[in-house]
C-alpha cells in the first residue's frame, strides 16, 4: 500500500463498514491519503485504523441504531463487512451478508447517504464451469456450494437494486485479494507449502485473476468518483483484477520459490478432489465441526477449473487500471512476508 493517486475527490466524509480488515483497511488508507474524513465500523476497536487518522465505532452493522448513528452526516459508505469462507451455518452468513447489506441500505435511505460501493465477489457468477474471460452479462450463480456465494448473489442483488435518484449504488467484484497485510490467503498457502500438504488439483493450465489489494482499494476510489460525478456507474457491477490472468499453480509456485519453500510437484485429479471434498462435507456436517474442511466440493473447483474477466466496463466507466503490477505486488508481498 502507499501508492499516490492523482485524485481530486468532490465527497468529504466516509462511512466503512468492516474497515478493520483487509480491504476494509485499505481502503480507508486511500480515503484518509485524499483527505476524506473516515470512519469504521467494526465489531472491535482497531487502533492501527486510529492511527492512521480515521474514527472507529464499534457494534453489529445488523444493528438499526448503530447504523442509523453511523450513517448521519456521511457523503458516502464503502460497505465492506462480510462474513467470508467457504464452510459455515447459512444463518451465519444471511444475518451478516444478507441482513446486514439490508440493513446498511435501509440506514443510508433513513439518512439521506448519497452513494454506497458495495465489495462484492466473482464467485456470484461462478455456475461451476470454466469462466474464460466472461464480463458483467454472465447471470447469477444458481447452483451454489457454498453459503458465502449464495449469501453474496442476495446482497449484491439487493445493492444494485437499490440503485435510485436518492441512492446511487455499485459493486465491485475483485478475484482472488492478496498483498502485505493479508491474513487469510497467503499465510493459509504458505503454511500448507511448508508442511508439504498442498497438492496441485486438475492438469496445472488453469488461468484465474488475482487482485493486489493496492488495485482493489484504487478501484473501490475510482467507483466513488464515478457515482459523485459522471454517475455512469449507478447500478452495475464491475470485475476487478490484475488485467492479465495467471497460471495459479505457476503464481503458487513462484510465490513458493521466493519463500524458500519447496513447489508442489504432487498432484490429484478433480473428481478425485471433488468426491474427497463431498465426504469431508458429509463428515464435518454430520459431527458440526465448525473448522473448515481440508477439501470441500467449493474449493476443488476453485482450484482446478478457470476463472478470469473481462476488465473492459472498468476501464470505460472508472477509468480503472492497475496502479500496482503482478510483478511489482510479489516482490512487496515477499518482502513483507520476510519480514514478519
Amino acid at each position: 500500500m502507499g501508492t499516490k493517486e492523482n485524485l481530486t475527490l468532490t465527497f468529504k466524509r466516509a462511512l466503512v463498514t468492516g474497515g478493520g480488515g483487509f480491504v476494509g483497511k485499505a481502503v480507508v488508507q486511500k480515503l484518509l491519503g485524499l483527505g476524506v474524513e473516515t470512519q469504521i465500523i467494526g465489531r472491535h476497536h482497531y487502533p492501527e485504523v486510529e492511527a492512521m487518522g480515521a474514527r472507529c465505532l464499534v457494534g453489529n452493522i445488523n444493528d438499526e441504531e448503530i447504523m442509523s448513528h453511523a450513517t448521519r452526516d456521511v457523503d458516502i459508505v464503502f460497505h465492506v463487512a462480510a462474513l467470508a469462507g467457504i464452510w459455515g451455518p447459512w444463518k451465519s452468513y444471511y444475518e451478516t451478508n444478507v441482513l446486514g447489506t439490508e440493513q446498511v441500505i435501509g440506514s443510508c435511505r433513513k439518512n439521506g447517504v448519497p452513494m454506497l460501493v458495495y465489495t462484492s465477489t466473482p464467485s456470484v457468477v461462478f455456475d461451476r464451469v470454466d469462466i474464460c474471460g466472461g464480463d458483467e452479462q454472465l447471470s447469477y450463480a444458481e447452483d451454489f456450494l457454498c453459503h458465502y456465494a449464495r449469501s453474496k448473489v442476495a446482497a449484491e442483488k439487493m445493492i444494485l437494486a437499490a440503485n435510485s435518484e436518492g441512492l446511487s449504488t455499485c459493486a465491485l467484484r475483485p478475484h482472488l485479494i492478496w498483498g502485505p497485510g493479508d491474513p487469510h490467503l497467503l499465510p493459509r498457502l504458505l503454511e500448507s507449502g511448508r508442511r508439504r500438504q498442498l497438492k496441485m488439483v486438475g492438469d496445472g493450465t488453469n488461468l484465474v485473476d488475482i487482485s493486489y489489494i493496492d488495485n482493489v482499494a484504487h478501484a473501490h476510489i475510482l467507483a466513488a468518483k464515478n457515482l459523485a460525478e459522471q454517475g455512469t456507474a449507478g447500478g452495475k457491477p464491475y470485475f476487478i483484477s490484475q488485467g492479465t490472468p495467471v497460471n495459479l499453480w505457476r503464481w503458487i509456485n513462484e510465490l513458493f520459490v521466493m519463500m524458500d519453500i519447496p513447489e508442489v510437484q504432487s498432484a490429484v485429479s478433480f473428481q478425485a478432489a471433488y468426491r474427497l471434498g463431498r465426504v469431508f462435507e458429509a463428515v464435518y456436517g454430520m459431527l458440526r465441526l465448525k473448522n473448515e474442511p481440508k477439501m470441500t466440493r467449493f474449493l476443488a473447483e476453485q482450484l482446478a477449473k478457470s476463472h478470469y474477466f473481462s476488465m473492459t466496463a472498468a476501464k470505460r466507466d472508472l477509468g480503472y487500471e492497475p496502479v500496482v503490477s503482478t510483478e511489482e505486488g510479489l516482490r512487496r508481498t515477499v518482502q513483507w512476508l520476510r519480514a514478519l
